[in-house]
Protein backbone atom coordinates (compact mmCIF):
# COMPACT_ATOMS: atom_id res chain seq x y z
CA UNK A 1 0.00 0.00 0.00
CA UNK A 2 1.28 3.07 -1.07
CA UNK A 3 0.95 6.25 1.28
CA UNK A 4 0.51 9.79 0.32
CA UNK A 5 3.59 12.22 0.75
CA UNK A 6 1.00 14.83 1.48
CA UNK A 7 -0.31 12.77 4.29
CA UNK A 8 0.47 14.19 7.99
CA UNK A 9 3.24 11.86 9.81
CA UNK A 10 2.82 11.38 13.33
CA UNK A 11 5.56 14.12 15.20
CA UNK A 12 8.81 12.96 15.99
CA UNK A 13 9.81 13.54 19.99
CA UNK A 14 11.67 16.50 19.02
CA UNK A 15 8.68 17.71 17.07
CA UNK A 16 6.41 17.16 19.04
CA UNK A 17 8.21 18.89 22.11
CA UNK A 18 8.93 21.74 20.18
CA UNK A 19 5.08 21.83 18.83
CA UNK A 20 4.23 21.77 22.72
CA UNK A 21 6.02 25.47 22.93
CA UNK A 22 4.42 26.47 20.12
CA UNK A 23 0.93 25.56 21.04
CA UNK A 24 1.65 26.94 24.69
CA UNK A 25 2.58 29.96 23.20
CA UNK A 26 0.43 33.53 23.27
CA UNK A 27 2.14 34.44 20.32
CA UNK A 28 4.80 33.67 17.32
CA UNK A 29 8.26 32.61 19.25
CA UNK A 30 11.95 33.03 17.43
CA UNK A 31 14.21 30.16 17.21
CA UNK A 32 16.09 31.45 20.19
CA UNK A 33 12.55 31.73 22.24
CA UNK A 34 11.88 28.10 21.82
CA UNK A 35 15.90 26.94 22.47
CA UNK A 36 15.70 29.35 25.85
CA UNK A 37 12.25 27.47 26.59
CA UNK A 38 13.36 23.89 26.00
CA UNK A 39 17.62 24.59 27.16
CA UNK A 40 15.34 24.66 31.00
CA UNK A 41 15.05 20.88 30.59
CA UNK A 42 16.94 19.43 27.38
CA UNK A 43 20.76 19.72 26.56
CA UNK A 44 19.77 20.92 22.74
CA UNK A 45 22.12 23.33 20.51
CA UNK A 46 20.94 26.26 19.21
CA UNK A 47 20.92 24.74 15.82
CA UNK A 48 18.88 21.92 16.53
CA UNK A 49 16.20 23.67 17.35
CA UNK A 50 16.37 26.06 14.24
CA UNK A 51 16.50 22.42 12.19
CA UNK A 52 13.35 21.27 13.73
CA UNK A 53 11.46 24.41 13.26
CA UNK A 54 12.27 24.68 9.57
CA UNK A 55 11.09 21.37 8.86
CA UNK A 56 8.13 22.02 10.76
CA UNK A 57 7.02 24.80 8.84
CA UNK A 58 8.10 22.70 5.48
CA UNK A 59 5.57 20.37 6.73
CA UNK A 60 3.40 23.36 6.98
CA UNK A 61 2.77 22.44 10.40
CA UNK A 62 4.03 26.01 11.52
CA UNK A 63 3.70 29.69 9.63
CA UNK A 64 6.61 31.19 10.32
CA UNK A 65 6.96 35.19 9.81
CA UNK A 66 10.42 37.90 9.60
CA UNK A 67 11.55 39.75 12.40
CA UNK A 68 14.58 41.57 11.58
CA UNK A 69 16.76 38.96 10.75
CA UNK A 70 15.24 36.28 13.07
CA UNK A 71 12.16 33.89 12.04
CA UNK A 72 9.00 33.95 13.87
CA UNK A 73 7.24 30.42 14.20
CA UNK A 74 3.69 30.00 15.41
CA UNK A 75 1.49 26.43 15.04
CA UNK A 76 -0.45 26.32 12.14
CA UNK A 77 -3.00 24.68 13.49
CA UNK A 78 -4.60 23.69 17.19
CA UNK A 79 -2.98 20.69 18.36
CA UNK A 80 -6.37 18.54 18.14
CA UNK A 81 -6.27 19.11 14.41
CA UNK A 82 -2.95 17.67 13.66
CA UNK A 83 -4.79 14.77 15.91
CA UNK A 84 -7.91 14.57 13.86
CA UNK A 85 -5.60 14.41 10.48
CA UNK A 86 -3.59 11.67 12.13
CA UNK A 87 -6.59 9.47 12.96
CA UNK A 88 -8.04 10.39 9.04
CA UNK A 89 -4.83 9.12 7.73
CA UNK A 90 -4.55 6.02 9.79
CA UNK A 91 -8.11 5.23 8.66
CA UNK A 92 -7.32 5.61 5.37
CA UNK A 93 -4.55 3.15 5.35
CA UNK A 94 -6.38 0.85 7.77
CA UNK A 95 -7.89 -1.30 4.98
CA UNK A 96 -11.07 -2.10 6.43
CA UNK A 97 -12.22 1.45 8.14
CA UNK A 98 -15.17 -0.06 9.94
CA UNK A 99 -12.96 -3.27 11.67
CA UNK A 100 -10.06 0.11 12.88
CA UNK A 101 -13.37 1.77 14.24
CA UNK A 102 -14.96 -1.04 16.48
CA UNK A 103 -11.50 -2.10 17.41
CA UNK A 104 -10.56 1.99 18.60
CA UNK A 105 -14.12 1.94 20.67
CA UNK A 106 -13.56 -1.10 21.93
CA UNK A 107 -10.24 0.59 23.70
CA UNK A 108 -11.39 3.93 24.56
CA UNK A 109 -12.33 4.27 28.19
CA UNK A 110 -16.54 5.48 29.90
CA UNK A 111 -15.70 8.88 29.52
CA UNK A 112 -14.36 8.94 25.70
CA UNK A 113 -17.09 6.54 24.71
CA UNK A 114 -19.46 9.18 26.27
CA UNK A 115 -17.54 11.90 24.40
CA UNK A 116 -17.87 9.72 21.39
CA UNK A 117 -21.86 9.13 22.06
CA UNK A 118 -22.61 13.32 22.52
CA UNK A 119 -20.68 14.07 19.53
CA UNK A 120 -22.53 11.17 17.68
CA UNK A 121 -25.97 12.91 18.63
CA UNK A 122 -24.90 16.25 17.72
CA UNK A 123 -23.87 15.22 14.62
CA UNK A 124 -27.48 13.10 13.67
CA UNK A 125 -29.60 16.45 15.30
CA UNK A 126 -27.43 18.40 12.84
CA UNK A 127 -28.28 16.39 10.25
CA UNK A 128 -31.85 15.53 10.96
Amino acid sequence: MTTDPKAPRPLGELERVVMEQLWAAEGALTVREVHERLSRTRDLAYTTVMTVLDRLAKKKLTERERDGKAWRYKASAPRADLAVDLMRDALDQAGDRREALVRFVGQVSDEEAALLREALSKLEAREG
